[in-house]
C-alpha cells in the first residue's frame, strides 16, 4: 500500500517526519533514481528509495491478527467487483489483510484475518488438517440413515466428502467437525442425503472459538490464541512452504 515519503523515511529510522522533510527539501532523497523534493510524494511497494545514494528499507509492517464473526450476506474475497458487502470491511484496519479460509456468502461465523502470510498459508495448508467446527441447522431433521451416510463419506462430483464427526445437538441442529476445506462441503453432504441447510455457522478453528463475539463483531487474537494456532500449524517446528 502506498504511503507518504516522509512517513516511509521516518518508519525506516531516519528520524521524525519533520526531519525527513528536511532531508527531502535538501535533495538528499531519490525515489527510483529521481531526486524528490515533495514530502507528500507517495511511495509504492517495490519502489527504490535512497538517502545520499544508500538504499533505505522500511521495516516490515507489524503483524496483526483479528477474529471476525462474519454475518450472512458478506463475501470473503477482497477482489470481487460484484460484491456489495465485504467481510474485510467490517474490520477498521486500513492495511492489507487476508482471510484464512473462506465462508460462502450465506454462511456465517469465525473468520481469521491477518497480514501474516505465513500463518494464513499454514492455516489453509492440507498438510496440517486443522480441525474446524460448524453448527448447522437444517430445514427438516436428518434421518439416522442420512447421518450414517454422512459419517461414512459421500462421493459427489468426483470428490469424496467426509467429516470427522457429526453430532445431533437438537432436532434439526447438528455439529459438524471437519479437517478439510472442499467447496461448500457441508451443504453438499446435507443435500446428498435429501436435506437442506437453513443456517451454517463456523464456531471453531483449531482451539480458536467464536463464543462471546456478536455477529459482525471482531477482536484481536490473544497471545495465547496466536501461539496455539502457530503450534497447530507447525510453525513452531520450522514449517516450510
Amino acid at each position: 500500500m502506498a504511503e507518504r515519503l516522509n512517513k516511509f523515511l521516518s518508519s525506516a529510522g531516519l528520524g521524525s517526519r519533520r526531519r525527513a522533510d528536511d532531508w527531502i527539501a535538501a535533495g538528499r532523497i531519490r525515489v527510483n533514481g529521481v531526486t524528490v523534493r515533495e514530502p507528500g510524494t507517495r511511495v509504492e511497494p517495490g519502489d527504490r528509495v535512497e538517502f545520499d545514494g544508500r538504499p533505505v528499507t522500511a521495516p516490515p509492517p507489524e503483524k496483526r491478527y483479528y477474529v471476525l464473526h462474519k454475518p450472512r450476506g458478506y463475501v470473503c474475497s477482497n477482489a470481487d467487483p460484484h460484491a456489495e458487502k465485504l467481510a474485510r470491511e467490517l474490520i477498521p484496519d486500513s492495511g492489507r489483510l487476508f482471510s484464512a479460509g473462506r465462508l460462502d456468502k450465506n454462511s456465517e461465523g469465525l473468520l481469521l484475518f491477518s497480514n501474516d502470510g505465513e500463518l494464513v498459508h499454514a492455516l489453509t495448508h492440507p498438510r496440517f488438517e486443522l480441525r474446524k467446527q460448524y453448527v448447522v441447522t437444517t430445514r427438516a431433521p436428518l434421518t439416522e440413515a442420512g447421518l450414517e451416510r454422512i459419517r461414512a463419506g459421500i462421493r459427489d462430483r468426483g470428490e469424496l466428502l467426509r467429516v470427522l464427526t457429526v453430532t445431533e445437538l437438537a432436532p434439526r441442529k447438528y455439529r459438524f467437525e471437519l479437517n478439510e476445506g472442499k467447496n461448500r462441503e457441508i451443504r453438499r453432504l446435507v443435500a446428498a442425503v435429501g436435506g437442506e441447510v437453513a443456517r451454517l455457522c463456523r464456531v471453531a478453528l483449531g482451539d480458536l472459538r467464536l463464543e462471546g463475539l456478536p455477529v459482525g463483531g471482531w477482536r484481536e487474537l490473544t497471545p495465547t490464541e496466536l501461539a496455539g494456532l502457530r503450534r497447530d500449524c507447525g510453525l513452531d517446528r520450522n514449517f516450510s512452504r
